[in-house]
């Protein structure tokens, strides 16, 4: 039997439109979607119903860094001073303070309408153990939580190109056996209804070259996800030539078979015609602007792939990483503004002319594939996961059918989300300052 919801405007795919009913399954799956004269179960009344929103890629324990690391005592900082108060952090979380952190971080994210994140994990032991035990917290806290999550489970080996690993991250360590066992130990017990599994490479810094290629090899073997940071840092690109002879991304195209599995996270230093054949080939390009500004990072110049033919609005897609901040609607925001102040023009990411409806397919659809999951979309098969805009909040006011999509993305914030759903489970803000 399905659940018939009705918003007072509902997210087709290009427009907002009234009378529009979604009916849902039993098994959390859209069943129809358009005016279909049905008795409503759940009628939002005041309320405009989109599809959830997507975090490809998220570092959830980083949440407990808020509020910290922004004193500069020497001056100034940068990524890698950043990297040693995060070192700190993981010195201290225990189990219980980790699935707590973890948890938390998944609830704000409801709150925020993110229905699904690509949980980047690395902190794979506790303090005195390296048997994987927080492999499965993740997975608790989210369960917990009631998001989707496609647990991306990390490889991490070396503590910088051909350096050992420092005493911080052996508590990321992993090796071969061990970590595929880990693998087959968590496949045995996801929720397939909200869980899902892929692997990541961390980077060229954490793992040399030929584990890479192994790893990737596996992976698509198995026919899961791969993703791995890329090119986030100067030093970071400065190393992996000294080593390769080439850059990071060069190195990935020349010596891995690039598809739509592939995600590559940042790509902030990534050469313009190395991308370009990135995209072209199927992989995902993942930019996290918040993090980046937040770290110093510097921002990832687009022009050369939206001056080409390869279509890369779909193979962009959004995470909120070190989770400093929550806000998929301000990552879409500064995905525009940081291309607007390096370009001085408005509108570099449209769709139709459009750059809210371009923002919103790069949060939802690009970063479900990304994912691998049937969701980002308001359609008959997708997974029921929703977010419903409060259209009484005093930021929406004056906003119709015609300006509400731009009116929330550009002038608006979390606090307009009043609900959220995940596989037709529905859920409340928590609160709504």
């Amino acid at each position: 039997m399905s659940a018939v919801v009705e918003a007072d405007l509902t997210w087709t795919g290009e427009r907002f439109e009234s009378g529009v009913q979604v009916a849902v399954g039993s098994d959390g799956r859209i069943e129809a979607v358009g005016r279909l004269g049905r008795a409503v179960e759940r009628r939002l009344q005041g309320r405009a119903l989109l599809p959830g929103l997507v975090s490809t890629h998220s570092h959830a324990f980083q949440r407990g860094l808020r509020g910290r690391g922004e004193r500069f005592p020497d001056g100034t900082g940068s990524f890698w001073t950043w990297r040693e108060a995060m070192y700190g952090l993981v010195r201290s979380l225990d189990a219980e303070r980790f699935q707590e952190i973890c948890a938390l971080t998944f609830g704000e994210m409801l709150d925020a309408g993110i229905t699904a994140v690509g949980e980047f994990h690395y902190l794979h032991h506790p303090p005195d153990s390296q048997d994987h035990a927080f492999d499965r917290l993740v997975l608790d806290a989210a369960a917990q939580a009631g998001i989707r999550i496609a647990l991306l489970s990390t490889c991490y080996q070396v503590g910088g190109i051909g350096r050992p690993l420092e005493a911080a991250q052996r508590r990321f360590a992993t090796s071969g056996a061990a970590f595929w066992e880990s693998v087959d130990r968590l496949e045995e017990d996801l929720d397939p209804t909200i869980q899902s599994l892929g692997i990541a490479a961390h980077s060229v810094r954490a793992v040399p070259l030929e584990e890479i290629v192994r790893l990737h090899d596996e992976t698509t073997r198995r026919g899961l996800l791969f993703h791995m940071h890329v090119a986030e840092q100067r030093r970071e690109v400065e190393a992996c030539v000294e080593r390769y002879g080439r850059p990071p991304l060069t190195l990935l195209n020349e010596e891995l078979p690039i598809d739509g599995r592939f995600t590559a996270v940042h790509c902030t230093y990534a050469e313009p015609a190395e991308l370009e054949r990135f995209v072209a080939d199927g992989g995902n390009v993942c930019v996290c602007p918040l993090t980046e500004a937040n770290l110093g990072d510097g921002v990832l110049d687009l022009a050369p792939l939206l001056a080409g033919t390869t279509g890369p609005l779909g193979r962009l897609c959004l995470g909120t990483d070190s989770n400093a901040r929550i806000s998929m609607v301000e990552e879409m925001r500064w995905l525009e503004y940081g291309q607007r102040l390096a370009t001085r023009s408005r509108g570099v990411l449209v769709d139709r002319d459009d750059a809210a409806c371009a923002l919103l397919e790069i949060a939802t659809v690009s970063g479900a594939r990304s994912l691998g999951i049937e969701a980002g979309e308001i359609a008959a098969g997708r997974r029921a996961d929703f977010l419903a805009l409060d259209l009484d909040r005093p930021e929406m006011e004056g906003l119709d059918e015609e300006s509400l999509l731009a009116g929330w993305i550009f002038g608006a914030g979390n606090s307009v989300v009043a609900e959220t759903c995940v596989g037709g489970r529905w859920r409340s803000r928590r609160s709504s300052p």
